[in-house]
């Protein structure tokens, strides 16, 4: 049986963020609560769409709500029935229990098959046997962090959506992970500043502005 394509309209979209520019703090020096109000600003009527396959990133200067965006996009798929999406945040460690090992983070049955099938993903991705048994809170942030992408992955997801996914990856395994988001057979909507994701990964690449999303190529 085919898989149907994906076709995902993001429409009008509003984000609020706390703008980073100093130029609204210094105007209003000598009254910080209005410093304060304005030093938050509005982006209004965000709207893009994404087909089968496509890897979007999403780029801007620091402080100008890109994380805002991509957390409200996700929350958007995350309520769809018709579509199976898994999202990972920059702070994704706090949707883990750290005092579980690999293979209870990943385990959805606890059968046998199911737990060989787990260790020999694991293996694939150079885990050892010891560390598949250890608490997650004694892997180092890389490992933590493929161990994350691999519960998405194993749990069928069609659309990812990814804030910063390749930061904490040292440069050995950095390669790996482009190599296999490049490949995912989904869509991919992310947030980066990391120059060889952008350009070995993303097929689409956006810049969010003042004025929106700008496609940029």
């Amino acid at each position: 049986m085919e898989k149907k394509e994906i076709a995902i309209t993001v429409k009008d979209l509003k984000i609020i963020y706390r703008s980073l520019q100093s130029k609204s703090i210094k105007k209003n020096l000598f009254h910080p609560k209005k410093a304060e109000r304005s030093n938050f600003e509005a982006i209004r009527g965000i709207s893009f769409s994404i087909k089968e396959g496509e890897i979007v990133g999403i780029i801007g200067k620091n402080g100008c709500g890109k994380t805002t965006l991509l957390r409200k996009i996700a929350m958007e798929f995350l309520e769809r029935k018709d579509l199976k999406t898994a999202y990972m945040p920059q702070n994704y460690e706090e949707k883990m229990d750290l005092e579980q090992t690999c293979i209870e983070f990943l385990t959805e049955t606890g059968d046998r098959e199911e737990i060989n099938r787990i260790r020999t993903y694991l293996g694939s991705m150079k885990y050892t046997a010891d560390e598949m048994s250890h608490p997650i809170r004694e892997l180092s942030g890389g490992q933590r962090a493929k161990l994350f992408f691999l519960k998405m992955s194993m749990q069928g997801s069609r659309v990812l959506v990814l804030d910063e996914p390749t930061r904490n990856f040292s440069p050995l395994s950095n390669p790996v992970i482009r190599r296999n988001l490049k490949e995912f057979q989904g869509c991919i909507i992310s947030v980066s500043h990391d120059r060889k994701y952008l350009e070995e990964v993303c097929t689409v690449i956006y810049e969010l502005t003042e004025k929106g999303l700008v496609k940029r190529r």
